[in-house]
């Protein structure tokens, strides 16, 4: 693909306009009222899901139905990478499936567990199970089975013996599995990890807690170094780390008071967007931060500020 194409999709997705340019449409866009959540009711009607559907389906291993949800805050070159390999990934396994970019256009920090709460509201009525998917990690094992998973508890695709980079047996991230009924009874995710990092940690103590456990792939007889690709550019896209105010100290404990039930989002517009023929889902986000419970939301302070100003 040509590097017009990239800024192509780089300015569709600040713009919002509909038509089709160097191979990548946006084949509609629907606004949505900022004062409503507006849940996905149906993917055949409302988003040309049967089309898709269709085109990602060989023969259904199970009749569930997939939502992939895909934090995303500026990682285009990532993404047209992502949605062609996972899109043939997942073909072959014959597993029913939709991808959903979960854009954060706030000026907030990013917030990787929050977008999975809100991806989760929109798909939840249509879709049996969710894959909370890094869009920076493209499977290459096809032994690696994206299915229902089973009554035990979330299935981890990316377990510690074969992700890249993180290698502890508490590990959850980079791609994770959940049956709907699941993720409702773990309340979804803590909305308090603005900037990178220890959600993932946070979740699998809600697994834990929720009398769940997480099963992993079995005999995959690749490794660390040739089941995934790791296409993350740390020198081109280097990760948010920072700590500020008291950060660090209340993200270490167990989050008993937010998750899936008061994430405090809207959703701007949905966009139907067309990547090499494949049809996905795009949600702007817009992400709302309560400075005097998360003030490491914004770390230049602006926030608060802005808050004191206010009351």
């Amino acid at each position: 693909m040509k590097m017009a194409n990239i800024s192509t999709i780089n300015w569709l997705f600040v713009c919002g306009l509909s038509f089709c340019l160097g191979g990548i449409a946006v084949l509609s866009f629907m606004p949505l009222s900022s004062d409503c959540i507006c849940p996905l009711k149906n993917p055949l009607s409302s988003f040309g899901g049967g089309e898709q559907l269709s085109k990602n389906l060989i023969s259904p291993q199970s009749g569930h139905k997939m939502a992939i949800l895909v934090p995303f805050r500026d990682r285009f070159e990532e993404l047209l990478q992502f949605v062609p390999h996972l899109t043939k990934f997942l073909r072959k396994q014959g597993v029913e499936h939709h991808i959903f970019v979960l854009n954060q256009v706030d000026r907030f920090r990013f917030n990787r567990a929050s977008l999975i709460n809100v991806g989760f509201h929109f798909t939840s009525d249509v879709y049996d199970y969710i894959a909370m998917h890094d869009v920076d990690l493209l499977p290459l094992n096809q032994d690696l089975l994206y299915e229902y998973p089973s009554s035990l508890g979330p299935l981890h695709i990316a377990g510690p013996k074969l992700h890249p980079k993180y290698h502890y047996d508490n590990f959850v991230g980079g791609i994770l599995l959940v049956r709907r009924e699941h993720f409702t009874q773990m309340n979804g995710m803590s909305n308090q990890y603005w900037g990178w990092g220890l959600e993932d940690d946070e979740f699998f103590v809600r697994i834990r807690d929720a009398g769940l456990q997480v099963t992993r792939p079995q005999n995959i007889k690749t490794g660390v170094n040739d089941t995934f690709r790791h296409i993350h550019n740390r020198h081109h896209r280097k990760r948010d780390t920072q700590k500020c105010f008291n950060q660090k100290e209340m993200t270490r404990k167990r989050d008993h008071n937010t998750g899936l039930n008061n994430v405090n989002y809207k959703i701007l517009k949905v966009h139907d967007l067309s990547i090499d023929g494949i049809n996905i889902t795009v949600l702007n986000i817009l992400l709302d931060c309560d400075v005097n419970k998360t003030p490491w939301c914004d770390c230049s302070g602006t926030a608060a500020a802005a808050s004191v100003v206010q009351t």
